[in-house]
């Protein structure tokens, strides 16, 4: 058997998220169009007769503004060295900038095995595809180059046979019936954020922050209690709506897929607080982190 930790990296909003959740074939890590979407070291563990591949969905690749981001970033750097195999994944439709060639010369220092996966092919002509792998190609050194589509599922089945190829004999690294390394609060904390993406403003997802304050699991009926933490007061009054109309439009969907994930009716209870500078807060951040 094979197993190892699979470390997915790449720029922000390039689709890292979205393949985790082919890969793993259901809903691991929340996605949006918003860069920085994912914040944790997020793991998808898939067994099967071949072995264990742990998938490491990690935050965007950027220069960090604030402590969140500084933590984010440190969580990059732990999984390219604690990694069996890395997975450079870019977005075939923009073009290779300062952004890129940071990643890339991040990527020099990493010692382990490296694909390098071409993404969204699904939406570009194959003749702006050779170009980018020329490109790629003569900057470092990958031990296999695929062009993928992580929405549509295209030459997954062979990457996974690739990454088999790569990842040292070993035995299962978690128990098989794990599939990720996230808490039922974190998930639920993960799933209001996504809903809150969705509707919130350009200027609003950097500055969310939801944190599960009390979770009762009772026979027939799941209460969450969620605080919404934004840093102005403005901020407060978009997320909520004129008299609270986007506030349950966001608690109408979250509710909808939180009871499909556990099979049971939930209570879901949201507030929403303004905590300035959260983001640089390590009592917010630790409390996130840990629910």
């Amino acid at each position: 058997m094979k197993s190892g930790f699979v470390s997915i990296i790449g720029r922000p909003n390039v689709g890292k998220s979205t393949l985790l959740n082919s890969l793993m074939g259901k809903k691991v890590a929340i996605v949006s169009r918003t860069p920085q979407t994912t914040r944790h070291r997020i793991l998808g563990i898939k067994t099967s007769e071949k072995g264990q591949l742990v998938f490491v969905d990690n935050p965007g690749i950027h220069k960090p503004l604030h402590k969140l981001n500084e933590i984010m970033m440190e969580r990059v750097y732990e999984s390219l060295k604690d990694s069996d195999l890395i997975l450079l994944i870019v977005d075939v439709t923009q073009a290779y900038g300062k952004g890129d060639e940071f990643v890339v010369n991040l990527l020099r220092e990493a010692k382990h095995p490296k694909f390098l996966l071409i993404n969204k092919i699904d939406i570009i002509s194959k003749g702006k595809i050779l170009p980018v792998i020329d490109l790629y190609r003569e900057i470092l050194n990958f031990k296999e180059i695929i062009p993928i589509s992580a929405l549509n599922g295209t030459n997954l089945e062979l990457l996974e046979e690739l990454i088999y190829k790569y990842l040292p004999e070993g035995e299962l690294l978690f128990p098989p019936e794990t599939t990720t390394n996230i808490s039922d609060r974190f998930l639920i904390s993960e799933i209001i954020r996504e809903k809150l993406l969705h509707r919130s403003r350009e200027e609003l997802p950097y500055s969310i922050g939801v944190f599960v304050e009390n979770l009762e699991d009772r026979e027939e009926v799941l209460y969450i209690y969620a605080i919404v933490y934004v840093e102005k007061e403005s901020h407060k009054g978009i997320i909520i709506g004129k008299g609270g109309s986007n506030l349950k439009i966001v608690g109408t969907r979250a509710r909808g897929e939180l009871e499909f994930i556990f099979g049971k009716k939930i209570y879901l209870d949201i507030v929403v607080k303004v905590k300035k500078r959260w983001r640089d807060d390590s009592t917010v951040l630790t409390m996130m982190e840990n629910q």
